[in-house]
């Protein structure tokens, strides 16, 4: 049985194939259109999934789409009766794409698809699953776990913000769920919106401006005690409950009422690029602590109400892999798995592998160490498409196989040079996991600026992840367990701290990136922390290979892994995306399969940088 799931229509699109519950195909609609979070019909990553498994759209049993269009048209006129004659303008903005497109999801459906292939309409089943079930099957089922409790947590499905349930075998049972418009995730956009990101995309960014703030200041407890008094009321099981009087999202065409807000905090909202101050670290670093301690609630309100040592997690705010760590930290259960596309792309896993399981009744089998296969589950090319795709640009390359390969690009990396990292399957999901990354030696202490400001042309103060043998990772990290999806946090080990000078925590932002905080200066963040990915020889030898020619050279098993794009741009995903990247950046070296492109030799290039704010 062969069932093809897709997420459209909101933030990000994507499209799974899986076969008799096997996930064979995953991919984002923006990695083929070049348009970061593409929210359209994802035809071009239906197509690949069809080319990858060599299928027809005919020969599809059941498509599943990840949400039920028609329960979230009913949140979307009931929220606009209560609160009337409030949101007529979001109201008059909202309905003719509702009406035109999302009422006539089935109809939209096929249109699409028919641009696609021929297939038999009456024989092509269409089911809707709901769409924090999508989430929750995206975890629970990928996972080697036979039972697990399972939170999920985002901004809005149809209803449901959050959801509490337990898998077991091939059943998942909801127990409970938090519905709109009370949500942590709309939460927390609301203060990556006040602070001066985008929502939907800025989330991140939030997260990695929270270290600057003090943590001992008594403007983060101030802060934190308006959040809780004024804005949310936070109960004993995670269950939160928002003051509507300081929020525009359910009616209105902004995330707050920014007056309410300038009041309460002090501050106006920051408009973007502008120089981030004190007082905004600060609140960022609130809203964390808040965010850490409503989700950790929820994670223990789950292991109460199904009794399980396995966590499961998915939903947007699963990708919020500080709180994540807070959860594995509090030692709640005792494993965790988190789905690597936890956000809306991975609802086309969920949907999928809930329509296998749960509709067609099919029997699971948990594989391990999961069934996510690294999350390599995109397109890769060979030789011929590699030499192909970048034949018009009259590059200078060199082939350089095994076992020399290695060595050598270790060897560049020991000298200071960026490297353009393109093998394999592309990743699914937002993170680089060394199939389309840009790496860095985590030991030089300008590594950090070089790939801010000269390769990925954002702000300075954004921390870099290392990727480390998974072998290896305790030997740098207070890490209790694999992180093969780089969605943990944890701390650098104390034997490879610096000391920090006295009133470190009221210098200037940018003056703190100045000081080294440890033998890993490049992926240690400013609270000591990062975001680890553990890489594992099984999952991907070519890139396990090379952290050990590195580690052989220098003693590290570690480098600086950043995803292959410049800001504003979806990851690369194709030899053609990866040498453009190239030659519109600083990188020194580009290396696609067995093929070494160095910056030196190639041809004069004019600089195609036209990125857009992300």
């Amino acid at each position: 049985m062969t069932i093809l799931g897709i997420s459209a229509f909101y933030h990000d699109s994507a499209a799974c194939i899986v076969q008799d519950g096997k996930i064979i195909a995953a991919a984002q609609e923006e990695r083929f259109t070049r348009k970061k979070h593409d929210e359209g019909f994802p035809s071009y990553a239906i197509r690949f999934c069809l080319d990858f498994t060599d299928m027809q759209l005919s020969e599809i049993d059941a498509l599943a789409f990840y949400d039920k269009p028609l329960l979230k048209f009913e949140r979307l006129l009931e929220t606009y009766l209560s609160f009337a004659p409030r949101g007529v303008k979001s109201f008059i903005t909202a309905m003719p794409v509702w009406l035109k497109e999302k009422m006539f999801m089935k109809r939209v459906m096929h249109e699409e698809l028919a641009k696609i292939g021929d297939y038999d309409r009456k024989k092509l089943k269409l089911l809707f699953p709901e769409h924090h079930l999508s989430h929750a099957a995206s975890a629970f089922y990928p996972s080697h776990f036979e039972e697990s409790a399972i939170l999920t947590i985002d901004g809005v499905g149809e209803w449901a913000t959050a959801s509490i349930c337990s898998g077991n075998g091939s059943e998942i049972t909801i127990h409970r769920e938090l519905t709109f418009p009370h949500s942590l995730g709309l939460l927390y956009s609301a203060f990556t919106y006040y602070l001066g990101f985008r929502v939907n995309s800025g989330e991140y960014k939030l997260m990695g401006l929270a270290p600057y703030g003090n943590p001992n200041s008594k403007m983060v407890e101030e802060y934190i005690s308006k959040i809780k008094t004024d804005l949310i009321e936070l109960n004993g099981d995670g269950s939160i409950y928002l003051n509507q009087d300081y929020f525009d999202y359910a009616t209105g065409l902004k995330m707050v009422k920014e007056k309410k807000w300038e009041e309460l905090f002090g501050f106006p909202k920051r408009e973007e690029e502008t120089e981030l101050q004190h007082h905004e670290a600060n609140l960022a670093l609130a809203i964390q602590k808040v965010t850490e301690e409503v989700v950790l609630k929820m994670a223990k309100e789950a292991q109460r109400l199904t009794g399980s040592k396995n966590l499961c997690l998915a939903g947007g705010v699963a990708l919020n892999c500080v709180a994540n760590g807070v959860i594995q930290n509090e030692g709640v259960f005792d494993e965790i798995f988190i789905q690597p596309a936890a956000g809306d792309a991975g609802g086309s896993v969920g949907a999928a592998l809930a329509a296998h399981h749960i509709y067609f009744g099919n029997r699971r089998e948990p594989q391990k160490p999961d069934a996510m296969q690294g999350s390599y589950l995109g397109p890769d090319f060979h030789e011929f498409e590699i030499l192909q795709q970048t034949k018009k640009f009259k590059p200078v390359y060199k082939k350089m196989e095994e076992p020399e390969l290695y060595p050598k690009v270790a060897e560049w990396l020991n000298e200071g040079n960026v490297i353009g990292w393109f093998q394999g399957r592309m990743e699914f999901g937002p993170r680089a996991l060394g199939g389309r990354s840009i790496l860095g030696d985590p030991r030089n202490p300008k590594m950090q600026k070089k790939l801010n400001l000269k390769i990925k042309y954002r702000e300075s103060f954004r921390p870099f992840a290392p990727s480390v043998l998974a072998e290896d990772a305790g030997e740098y990290f207070e890490l209790k367990s694999e992180s093969p999806y780089m969605l943990l946090v944890q701390e650098v080990k104390e034997a490879h701290r610096k000391e920090l000078p006295e009133k470190y925590h009221k210098l200037p932002l940018r003056e703190k990136l100045v000081f080294e905080r440890s033998d890993f200066p490049a992926i240690t963040h400013i609270d000591f922390s990062a975001r680890i990915q553990t890489v594992h020889k099984e999952t991907n030898p070519r890139y396990w290979e090379l952290l050990n020619a590195f580690k052989e050279l220098t003693g590290t098993g570690m480098l600086v892994n950043t995803s292959f794009n410049v800001r504003g741009e979806p990851i690369v995903c194709t030899p053609e995306d990866a040498y453009r990247c190239f030659m519109n950046t600083e990188m020194d070296y580009l290396v696609i399969g067995d093929y070494v492109f160095d910056k030196a030799e190639q041809p004069e290039w004019e600089k195609e940088i036209t990125f857009e704010k992300d």
